[in-house]
């Protein structure tokens, strides 16, 4: 693991407002060099604006941020040209080959000819698209073109990344790819990412840091399993049993000392014990209860568990206020 330095990114107070209302209302975090910063939420929670602000896009209302030392305000070039961005929508040439837009991208950012040619192949074989290195991208899949983009941002090899959604469309294979691509981005290379997107499951691989948006508000950052342990305390547990657990199984084991949460899955039965060694008399109250328990697996809280507590909290917040 490359040993975190200086924070990469920095923001304090970061707002930005439109006409339809406040899109990033006072963002405050710090991500070091070499992190992922997951960010999460609906769509409309701000994540595509604090992008944009990051890169000098866009100017915030109030507020400040650094990329790399840099305020994207003052020095937005200077930070653009340190960055890679793949947006949500590709933005490729369809007249062009894929080869082309590569280079086309790769001499805006300086390279002689040759250098271009060179890297542009280089990458295109690195995303297995050598074979389609001179076919027109009008007509590629919506994988290909995801490929090929986040070969382009990836060009100039920047020292921060940002990513808005990058595997979506795309295959398992070529998300399995990608995922492990950014992976080694952060941890062998030291490069830092910030990935904004709706999967939970990739999120919770890569992320070192997490951050919850909702309405343009920074409600959960952190480690995830900072968070785990903050919103989430307890072991949870996942019961199979022989079918869903009924509302009688669920009332015995609410009665239970030490026992959170008990819910009907489609395998069993999922809750929360206060420790592991209430899980014994669990399983001793369901088997008394003449319910066969085929097992009993205490797991730690996932991303999406913490994702999910998150959101709850904030629609009792919300049902809760006048």
């Amino acid at each position: 693991m490359v040993p975190m330095g200086p924070a990469a990114i920095s923001t304090d107070g970061l707002s930005r407002r439109f006409a339809t209302g406040v899109a990033l209302d006072a963002l405050t975090l710090e991500v070091g060099a070499g992190e992922v910063l997951a960010l999460l939420g609906p769509n409309g929670a701000g994540k595509t604006t604090t992008v944009r602000l990051l890169n000098g896009v866009l100017r915030p209302d109030s507020g400040r941020a650094t990329v790399l030392g840099l305020d994207p305000t003052v020095a937005g070039d200077e930070v653009r040209r340190r960055t890679g961005v793949l947006t949500e929508n590709a933005g490729l040439d369809d007249r062009l080959t894929a080869l082309e837009n590569l280079e086309l991208v790769a001499r805006m950012r300086g390279f002689t000819a040759a250098a271009a040619r060179q890297r542009s192949t280089a990458l295109l074989e690195r995303f297995t698209m050598a074979d389609r290195a001179d076919h027109l991208v009008q007509g590629f899949s919506t994988g290909q073109r995801k490929r090929l983009a986040l070969a382009r941002a990836l060009l100039h090899d920047p020292e921060v990344l940002f990513l808005d959604e990058p595997t979506s469309g795309l295959d398992p294979a070529a998300t399995r790819d990608v995922i492990d691509l950014v992976g080694s981005l952060a941890t062998e290379h030291g490069r830092t990412v910030v990935l904004c997107t709706h999967f939970l499951g990739e999120a919770g691989r890569l992320a070192s840091r997490v951050g919850v948006l909702h309405h343009g508000r920074l409600r959960a950052f952190g480690r995830p399993e900072d968070l785990a342990a903050a919103l989430l305390p307890g072991v949870p547990v996942d019961i199979e049993l022989a079918a869903a657990a009924d509302d009688r199984i669920l009332g015995l084991l609410a009665a239970l000392p030490g026992v959170r949460t008990p819910g009907a899955t489609s395998f069993g039965l999922r809750l929360v014990v206060d420790h592991r060694d209430r899980l014994p008399a669990v399983v001793a109250a369901l088997v008394g209860c003449e319910v066969p328990v085929f097992a009993a697996i205490p797991r730690p809280p996932s991303l999406e568990d913490v994702y999910f507590e998150v959101q709850a909290r904030i629609a009792a917040e919300e049902a809760a206020s006048p």
